[in-house]
């Protein structure tokens, strides 16, 4: 009998060091955020990936903290959701698995009384 050395499993791919926007979601967000900018609501937005998450944010003007916050973090997909739209304050505005969902939240506010 020959004893051999188990063979490991295929990994399915390195493990990303930081978490960060698609393409289609860069799409969806940016299509609000065009809205947005032609209704002169915003006008300057930043991105940053981290390690746990990843933040687009929405500012008024360039020199303020963010009107806005939409944030991806995989680790509560399972849970409450990926997507999350952040307030100014702090608080969570929308939360959510399908991003188009989640960014009703910033499309209702462009609508507001005339």
């Amino acid at each position: 009998m020959n004893a051999e050395a188990p063979i490991p499993f295929p990994q399915s791919g390195p493990v990303p060091d930081q978490v960060s926007f698609d393409r289609k979601e860069l799409g969806q967000i940016l299509r609000v955020y065009g809205r947005m900018v032609a209704a002169g609501e915003w006008r300057d937005y930043a991105i940053a990936a981290m390690r746990d998450l990843a933040v687009f944010a929405i500012f008024r003007r360039t020199a303020e903290t963010p009107l806005y916050r939409i944030e991806k973090r995989p680790k509560l997909r399972a849970r409450q959701g990926l997507y999350a739209v952040v307030g100014m304050d702090g608080q969570i505005l929308r939360r959510g698995h399908d991003l188009d969902q989640v960014l009703k939240v910033l499309e209702k506010r462009l609508i507001g009384p005339v």
